[in-house]
């Protein structure tokens, strides 16, 4: 069914649909079982195995994987309140930018727990995608029809807590909440910050977030899986990030553990860091950025700090179109040890003084070092790893490496099933 543009369209389990011939043809042809959105995307035609949601959870809820989650805006668990998800469940969000942008909110003082498993793991991802949970129960976790290149179709996940945070408004003033980006001011339920260290959001694991990353405003985007705030009560575990149009994961401030972590096909940072975060990272791959560098890395904005976060056990795949592998500040309060680098192309850097590894160490209160690489034959680390001490690097093949985790970790995810990591030699 080929539609075009027109400014008259219904909604279809709230998404704005064609009903007739549009001033300009999108130039989309659709199956018979989808309709086309003014947005020009193919959606499957609603059905009794979808459940809309358009109104914030103010009480404990539970969502099963008999249907398909769709998510009809920005939806907030509330404070007191905790959403479970059970394994195997399929949330979609619909599409949607600006302050309409669709996303799932855990405000300060609710809870998640999506707990999947490795058979059966949650899924979030766009209304375009035709995988159901019939597919997911059948072992099939790869998406039928997108691409691992098609971003920003929906927000992302976003969990909040009451843990420190180091920030300042816009005032430049010392403050211990701000609001979460990728949130409009006008919603209170976005901020975070506080002063419980041990702030407990759930738990969430065995979760795979796909294809989000829509803006709501200029520099103000919704990240993979964003944690402001998230206190170390909150148990994070087996989770993947993939076709985000903005970072992967990103921790504001808190000190929340985050353990088995895969982001990929990003297009911006794969793991960034703001505010002082004082947790810990271990097993986790950073693969193919599109754009951004694998680590951002950034500083305490105040003037809290309290000890340093760490990255342990990582791998990064560089590919064609990383910026820094890893881009930190000389006051960020972090370390990298444990860490396997690979996949850089032949004319990586390129642009002459561009330094790959910016402000190695950050402030020193991290533990660095243990680095192992395999670079393109003739290609000097030099120019690769600037400023790292040459203690701290080792050259072996891929085959002989010992740093990071194994790829059986994420057999559970797209990149597992896709075959994507075995493709890029893990």
């Amino acid at each position: 069914m080929k539609l075009m543009r027109s400014a008259l369209y219904f909604a279809l389990i709230g998404t704005a649909v064609c009903l007739t011939s549009c001033e300009d043809e999108c130039d989309v042809t659709c199956n018979e079982n989808e309709i086309l959105t003014i947005d020009c995307e193919c959606v499957a035609q609603s059905t009794d195995d979808e459940i809309l949601v358009t109104n914030n959870i103010t009480e404990d809820t539970e969502w099963t994987a008999e249907k398909v989650i769709v998510l009809g805006g920005r939806i907030t668990v509330t404070n007191g309140a905790t959403l479970t998800i059970a394994p195997g469940a399929v949330i979609k969000g619909q599409s949607g930018g600006g302050v309409n942008a669709t996303a799932l909110v855990v405000a300060r003082g609710a809870k998640l727990n999506a707990v999947g498993t490795a058979t059966q793991p949650i899924i979030f991802t766009t209304v375009a995608d035709e995988l159901t949970p019939e597919m997911v129960a059948a072992g099939e976790f790869s998406s039928p029809n997108m691409s691992a290149d098609q971003r920003g179709r929906w927000g992302g996940l976003i969990i909040l807590g009451n843990a420190p945070i180091s920030a300042k408004n816009d005032a430049d003033e010392l403050v211990t909440e701000v609001q979460i980006e990728g949130i409009p001011t006008s919603d209170p339920n976005g901020l975070y910050g506080g002063n419980d260290k041990e702030d407990n959001s759930g738990t969430i694991a065995y979760v795979s977030i796909r294809h989000g990353g829509t803006d709501i405003g200029a520099g103000n985007e919704i990240n993979g899986l964003t944690l402001g705030a998230v206190g170390s009560g909150t148990s994070i575990n087996n989770i993947e990030v993939v076709a985000n149009a903005d970072d992967g994961i990103e921790w504001f401030g808190g000190t929340v553990n985050v353990n088995n972590a895969l982001v990929w096909s990003c297009g911006d940072d794969g793991l960034d860091t703001d505010q002082a975060w004082n947790g810990l990272c271990t097993n986790w791959i950073v693969a193919v950025p599109a754009g951004g560098s694998a680590m951002e890395l950034d500083g305490p904005e105040g003037d809290y700090i309290d000890g340093a976060h760490q990255f342990t056990d990582g791998i990064i795949y560089c590919g064609d179109n990383i910026d820094h592998i890893i881009d930190l500040d000389d006051n960020t309060n972090a370390g990298i040890n444990r860490l396997y680098v690979f996949g850089v192309a032949d004319s990586y850097p390129g642009e002459a003084g561009f330094e790959p590894i910016e402000s190695f160490g950050g402030d020193g209160s991290g533990n660095n070092g243990q680095w192992e690489y395999t670079l393109p034959a003739g290609k000097d680390p030099a120019t690769i790893f600037t400023g790292v001490p040459t203690a701290a690097l080792t050259e072996v093949t891929l085959e002989t490496k010992s740093m990071g985790p194994d790829a059986s970790d994420f057999a559970w995810s797209w990149g597992g099933h896709s075959g994507t990591l075995s493709g890029l030699g893990l």
